[in-house]
């Protein structure tokens, strides 16, 4: 080999390994900033599985306030909301003897459940807000120190039709009803991911309008940026459009409105996707943004997990920590 080849040979090396260096300065940088953001103060978006559950869908394993807050704990998140599941029971879908009688069973397990954690669990009842025996329900939760500060709805699992006037009025009814008694709304608004059942402008538009505005004085949180996890199908940003759109126009029934990101970054969020989503959470209002994570099973990420997936948005470090403060009113 002559000089000037060896020469050449051992610049395009050094080239090579700058290269190499400075690659893996970056990745340690982006993984660094990943970790140093701060653990949020709550986790929004939980559930707890009692054995009446896992014996009616064995797949779903018991999941009890205990397992939460060691899930808490290894995340350094202080506190969780725990939503309900009574609405299960209460699917179309299923044939359930005594249903209202699960129903409230499994409202008060949960109601047990957080009051063995009282510092660190708060929870939500719920039910279907189309049955019978809806309003009752609410009622009675509503008297329990530690379901009435809210109600999860589920209108997947109940099957909500909006275009049905009947069904838009009910749940005005239960809106309202939650409301006079001061109950926040966590919603999976999302009626239905299968395409018999129309998702998009209109229906958001419908809910906002329509349903939202019975409730006009309580937090509303919209579980999964109005999904129902991922954020890979356009009729969820084309439903989502619709809040943000609102907001920025500053239309009534946005006063009170929340977010939770819940199962929405995920480990193999595209870098399209997630750039997507950083901008819908800009446009919906920082602090309108709330952290959750499901329950830790079927493949839901952990919250410690979900935190990590989440935290790799093209979000700066500031707007991680403002969303990882944000607090809403029914937890102060």
């Amino acid at each position: 080999m002559s000089a000037k080849a060896e020469i050449m040979q051992n610049a395009s090396v050094r080239m090579v390994l700058k290269t190499i260096r400075v690659a893996a300065i970056c990745a340690l940088l982006s993984t660094a900033s990943v970790h140093a953001q701060p653990a949020p103060s709550a986790d929004h978006h939980q559930h707890l599985f009692s054995p009446a559950i896992n014996k009616m869908l064995p797949s779903l394993n018991p999941i009890t306030a205990s397992d939460v807050v060691s899930l808490l704990d290894a995340a350094g998140i202080k506190r969780a909301v725990v939503l309900s599941v009574a609405y299960m029971f209460g699917s179309p879908n299923r044939t359930v003897e005594n249903e209202y009688d699960k129903v409230k069973a499994e409202n008060d397990w949960t109601s047990q459940q957080v009051a063995r954690f009282p510092n660190r669990l708060i929870g939500f009842c719920s039910f279907n807000p189309l049955r019978e025996y809806a309003l009752e329900e609410l009622a009675r939760c509503a008297k329990d120190r530690r379901l009435r500060a809210g109600l999860k709805l589920h209108f997947g699992n109940s099957v909500v039709d909006y275009h049905n006037p009947q069904h838009v009025e009910r749940l005005r009814q239960v809106f309202h009803a939650a409301n006079s008694y001061r109950m926040a709304i966590v919603v999976h608004m999302r009626a239905s991911i299968s395409k018999k059942m129309a998702y998009g402008r209109e229906e958001a538009r419908i809910f906002l309008n329509e349903i939202v505005s019975a409730a006009p004085d309580i937090p509303v949180q919209i579980a999964h940026l109005a999904g129902a996890g991922g954020y890979t199908d356009p009729l969820v940003d084309e439903a989502l459009t619709v809040f943000t759109e609102a907001i920025a126009n500053r239309k009534p029934h946005t006063n009170h409105l929340y977010f939770d990101v819940t199962a929405v970054a995920l480990r193999d969020t595209s870098r399209e996707e997630a750039k997507l989503v950083a901008t819908r959470i800009r446009q919906l209002g920082l602090k309108r943004i709330l952290y959750g994570s499901d329950a830790a099973t079927g493949g839901n990420l952990q919250p410690q997990q979900g935190w990590a997936a989440f935290t790799r948005l093209p979000l700066s470090e500031e707007e991680f920590r403002t969303i990882a403060r944000n607090i809403p009113l029914y937890l102060r």
